[in-house]
């Protein structure tokens, strides 16, 4: 009996995308076979695009990109026990190895074996199907969408940021850049009890967007001087944490005076350079508090708990929807149309 086929997008090179079919997989024990009911499309699955490779991770071979998705279980391998066919399922896509010192330790994003999908050589899922450990897998509620179901991957990256920045009720929030991270990072630090939120962003549409997803005001980078403006915004009281998503080096290096004294930044943007000045007296005389972040770690539980929150909208970042076969189409319009798209899902179903 011949295997049956799934319809799959691959990456053959930077600019090259191919939609063939090709095997379903078939779980393994201790795995799940899940049916993709919709993908987002995310910025590093635009910069393999392009690019062919992040940093360290080059697409050396055809890739299926993708890893913001949520789908319904179908098949469920012998071991499996924590989810049954029929349950909807929000994917986490980063599968540690569970033994190292960080993932005994609770910190299994820095894992440095984890295989995590559409990061070559591991392949994602802009496919039909996908085949994942079912620990993995978190079961959404009846009144959880599936496009909500795939939006928890990036929402965790803005959660996390909350996390990494201590960040309680109370405190003021400056989030540069808005993107769909940084749109997210709003939810987010709603999720956390912040209502004095401030965001800026070099697109109008998206500071009109991050307005009317909680932000109580906006700064143009551009036209206005974002220190002064802070300064102005919080009555001279200046801002708590700053979560940098924009990878912009300029803003990276600034960022030590968008804080007051004793404040902290999360660093989650990633920039091209390898190297950018930051001024050093500031910051230490301020005594500010810097930290990087990478991915997420024990979110989506939480996550998928907050979501039913009164004035949680994270659907709003979906500007584009388009059905797999449309791939090529979709992933132009991410790369070349910042100015009016901010979320692209995929749906791979008929």
């Amino acid at each position: 009996m011949s295997q049956p086929l799934m319809t799959a997008a691959i990456l053959e090179k930077p600019f090259e995308m191919t939609v063939k079919q090709i095997d379903i997989p078939k779980p393994g024990n201790d795995e799940a076979l899940v049916k993709v009911y919709c993908i987002g499309i995310c910025g590093s699955d635009v910069h393999y695009y392009e690019h062919g490779k992040i940093g360290r991770y080059v697409v050396e071979k055809p890739l299926i990109l993708g890893h913001e998705l949520a789908g319904e279980v179908v098949e469920v391998g012998e071991h499996v026990k924590d989810v049954q066919v029929g349950d909807r399922v929000a994917v986490e896509p980063g599968i540690p190895c569970g033994k190292c010192e960080y993932c005994k330790g609770g910190r299994y994003n820095l894992c440095p074996d984890v295989s995590f999908m559409a990061t070559p050589p591991v392949d994602g899922a802009w496919a039909e199907y996908v085949s994942v450990r079912s620990d993995f897998l978190h079961k959404l509620p009846d009144d959880v969408s599936y496009e909500e179901g795939a939006l928890i991957e990036p929402l965790s990256v803005g959660f996390h940021a909350m996390k990494r920045g201590r960040v309680q009720p109370g405190d003021s929030i400056f989030i540069t850049g808005l993107g769909p991270i940084g749109l997210l990072t709003i939810e987010a630090a709603k999720l956390f009890g912040i209502t004095e939120i401030y965001a800026s962003d070099v697109l109008a549409s998206r500071r009109e967007l991050a307005l009317d997803m909680g932000a109580k005001a906006v700064i143009d980078p551009i036209a206005e001087n974002t220190e002064h403006q802070l300064d102005f915004l919080t009555d001279g009281n200046g801002i708590d944490v700053l979560i940098e998503t924009s990878g912009n080096a300029r803003v990276m290096s600034d960022s030590v005076k968008f804080v007051k004294r004793g404040g902290r930044i999360v660093y989650v943007g990633m920039p091209i350079e390898d190297k950018i000045p930051m001024d050093m007296l500031s910051l230490i005389d301020s005594e500010i508090d810097i930290m990087g972040l990478f991915r997420y770690v024990n979110t989506y539980p939480a996550v998928i708990k907050s979501l039913g929150q009164q004035g949680v909208s994270i659907e709003k970042v979906i500007t584009d929807k388009y059905p797999l076969s449309e791939i090529k189409t979709a992933i132009e319009v991410a790369r070349t149309e910042k100015e009016k798209s901010i979320k692209v899902m995929i749906y791979p179903g008929k």
